[in-house]
């Protein structure tokens, strides 16, 4: 039976608020970046299969440079990381500006965040204490999926008709033989990410240092290993990090297909295809706030269940064909995963950050879940060059979560039986 108590409520620190704000800020553009650049590639009229792999673009740096990120994160002030970190940001939306190819502008972007991601979540951990932590990501993952909803509106906005095309601004079209109507668009996203990057300046240090360790690349990738196997190995470390894993490597595929669906079956352009994924982002911020609310950390490993749920619910888009029966859907799918998803990357931050430090434990979490990410986006780039129908795709990322979801459960069970005996 499941236990959900209510947690005790105490006033967060000022500080966290101030990382919050600079949280929505980046989130809110980066998510409406994704539908520009998405625009971009339409506008250029390259090929289908490059949409995904814009998206690999952007997550690939959190992967490669999961060995530097962490230490990096703990070695300086993690403000002056997460200030250097959107500069990235800017510098992408320049790149962007003067005509440069939507796959570099995205990946220089994906390099800020995967920088970005060790000093922000490792800040959050300093800064609370570990009873705080769910309540502390269900304030975050609210603020992030507002930011998600907002980000996904403001994307469909910037793409749309109703944005002045700027002739007056030549000079940022390096490439003339590809003119671009998106310029008020990219204006836009580059004051958003220059207002997150001067936010930063008043991020607070916690005051907590760590030894300076080597940062030769041999010694950081063997030192990255260790940690991530002392993350795996820890019962409730290794199970939260797989069901992380796994729903965020479905997660952000399912991002895509949705604009698809949206497409196929509901016969929406691409900016109101974007405005149906808000209806996914709002059923996460209610299941956040309630997990938030409702559950300690304590009690996280008895909302496994929920994932088969999850993953059984998935399919159900086979059988909607109109706007408002896909509007409900993804609000109850996305509120199932927010009240399922936030506890379990509170319980994950709390391991990591007892086994290791904050910054390392977030480079490993970012490791792990970004290579899935990776791999799901990769798979469904070959989907797309092979043809595989929607229907196709829906029915096995509703398979892979349940299957996954219930292979993870009978593991953790099976890992605790063999603990007590």
């Amino acid at each position: 039976m499941l236990s959900i108590h209510r947690s005790t409520s105490v006033p967060m620190p000022n500080a966290f608020f101030v990382v919050l704000a600079v949280q929505f800020i980046s989130t809110l553009a980066d998510n409406a970046f994704l539908i520009l650049a998405i625009a971009r590639v339409l506008e250029l009229a390259e090929a289908d299969w490059r949409i995904p792999v814009l998206k690999i673009g952007f997550i690939v740096f959190y992967v490669l440079l999961a060995p530097l990120v962490g230490p990096m994160a703990d070695a300086f002030r993690k403000g002056r990381v997460m200030l250097m970190a959107n500069g990235f940001k800017v510098c992408a939306m320049l790149i962007l500006l003067s005509g440069g190819d939507p796959l570099l502008v995205i990946a220089v972007a994906g390099l800020g965040s995967a920088m970005y991601a060790p000093a922000k979540y490792g800040l959050m951990t300093e800064l609370l204490p570990p009873h705080d932590l769910v309540r502390a990501n269900g304030f975050f993952e609210g603020a992030t999926v507002c930011a998600v909803i907002l980000g996904t509106v403001l994307g469909g906005l910037l793409v749309s008709p109703l944005m002045p095309l700027w002739s007056w601004l030549p000079e940022f079209t390096v490439d003339m033989t590809h003119p671009t109507a998106l310029v008020a668009g990219m204006v836009v996203l580059l004051a958003l990410n220059t207002l997150a990057m001067l936010m930063c300046v008043a991020v607070a240090d916690s005051g907590i240092r760590y030894d300076r360790h080597s940062i030769h690349p041999v010694v950081l990738v063997r030192r990255f290993w260790h940690e991530n196997l002392l993350l795996w190995r820890d019962s409730h470390g290794g199970m939260s990090m797989a069901v992380t894993t796994l729903l965020w490597g479905v997660g952000a595929t399912l991002q895509l297909v949705v604009l698809r669906w949206a497409h196929e079956a509901l016969g929406l352009p691409l900016e109101q295809a974007a405005y149906l994924q808000g209806a996914t982002a709002v059923g996460v911020v209610g299941g956040a706030v309630l997990a938030s609310r409702y559950v300690s950390l304590g009690f996280t490993v008895q909302l496994l269940p929920l994932g088969l749920l999850l993953g059984a619910m998935i399919p159900l888009m086979l059988w909607v064909n109109t706007v408002p029966a896909a509007v409900l859907l993804l609000i109850v799918v996305g509120a199932v995963a927010g009240f399922f998803v936030v506890p379990m990357n509170a319980l994950l931050q709390h391991r990591g950050y007892t086994l290791l430090t904050a910054g390392r434990s977030i480079a490993v979490q970012g490791f792990n879940e970004n290579g899935g990410i990776l791999l799901m986006l990769a798979l469904y780039a070959a989907a797309i060059a092979l043809k595989v129908s929607l229907a196709t795709l829906i029915a096995c990322f509703g398979v892979l979560v349940t299957l996954g979801m219930a292979v993870i459960y009978t593991v953790f069970k099976l890992s605790k039986n063999i603990i007590k005996l």
